[in-house]
């Protein structure tokens, strides 16, 4: 059996993996302008500050369905079981611009449109790694 690849934290992401491993939410804010970002980088996105100082601050985890897909095939074979499953990109709540991919845990045959609404949940891959997921919210 293949398992499903897990995340390798690096300097620039290992207190969003921390959180996420503790059912929390962190994204990256610019010291600069204030600004969310994700993934963090060199350089902030937003005011293009070359020493944004980011820190990592807890956030909601809800939003709003901006796309989806739905995959079929898996094209790496630790995610053969999972197939077929739906990747929402999701326009993050109190981040003013930031968007997450994650799994959508309701299931391929959920009704799922744009703009619906969605919380965040985790999936646990293994002991101290989870990853960002969703799922619907009742409506």
């Amino acid at each position: 059996m293949t398992h499903r690849p897990v995340p390798v934290p690096d300097a620039s992401s290992a207190l969003f993996w921390e959180a996420t491993a503790a059912g929390r939410l962190a994204l990256a804010r610019c010291s600069r302008c204030h600004r969310f970002t994700h993934p963090p980088g060199p350089v902030c996105p937003h005011c293009r500050s070359t020493d944004p100082d980011f820190s990592f601050e807890a956030v909601p985890g809800s939003g709003t369905v901006a796309s989806w897909t739905v995959l079929r095939q898996a094209f790496l074979p630790g995610f053969a079981q999972d197939v077929p499953l739906v990747l929402v990109d999701v326009l993050l709540d109190e981040t003013h611009d930031v968007r997450l991919i994650g799994r959508l845990l309701d299931g391929v045959d959920a009704p799922l449109a744009i703009g619906d609404q969605v919380r965040l949940a985790f999936e646990h891959l293994a002991d101290g790694i989870s990853v960002p997921a969703f799922m619907l919210e009742p409506t």
